[in-house]
């Protein structure tokens, strides 16, 4: 195997960037970006028209919403129960590549910048360990990934046009 700071940098990238179109594959199959933004634009609706009645004091009104609300804490926890699994899921998956990676580059530097970064970076040539490159990886695979499948990061935002 090559002991080489520029495989080992190439490398974490190129893990970083497998997990970033994994992690967006994975919320696409649970969670259907369609349906979510649906719940969140008839909870947005119940919330200011509940906003409203209570503003203005009308009772009847806040009544029908108090009807509507089983309604909306169902869709809000349905909304939670399929982030929390995409969640766990994709956690689950980062913890066992990253237990990996540790065991193979654990204290090594696995990247040099071409400057100082104080309190984060060695004496020159700037050395980087794991943890701050896979950051640094990570940002940059996620950007690159959501922008090549056309998807935004939040779930709450709307979709990118290809």
């Amino acid at each position: 195997m090559m002991d080489s700071v520029f495989f080992y940098a190439i490398s974490v990238f190129l893990v970083s960037l497998v997990m970033a179109f994994m992690s967006i594959w994975i919320r696409q199959k649970l969670i259907s970006q369609e349906q979510f933004m649906e719940w969140q634009a008839e909870i947005k609706a119940w919330n200011e028209e509940k906003k409203r009645a209570a503003k203005i004091g009308d009772k009847k009104m806040l009544a029908r919403l108090r009807r509507r609300e089983k309604r909306i804490l169902q869709i809000q926890s349905k909304m939670f129960k399929k982030q929390t699994i995409t969640l766990l899921l994709n956690m689950s998956i980062f913890i066992g590549i990253w237990q990996i990676l540790i065991f193979y580059l654990g204290n090594k530097a696995v990247a040099y910048l071409p400057f100082s970064i104080p309190f984060i970076t060695g004496p020159p040539p700037y050395p980087l360990n794991l943890f701050y490159w896979y950051i640094i990886c990570s940002f940059l695979s996620t950007n690159i990934a959501s922008r090549v499948l056309g998807v935004s990061m939040g779930l709450g935002a709307q979709p990118q046009a290809k």
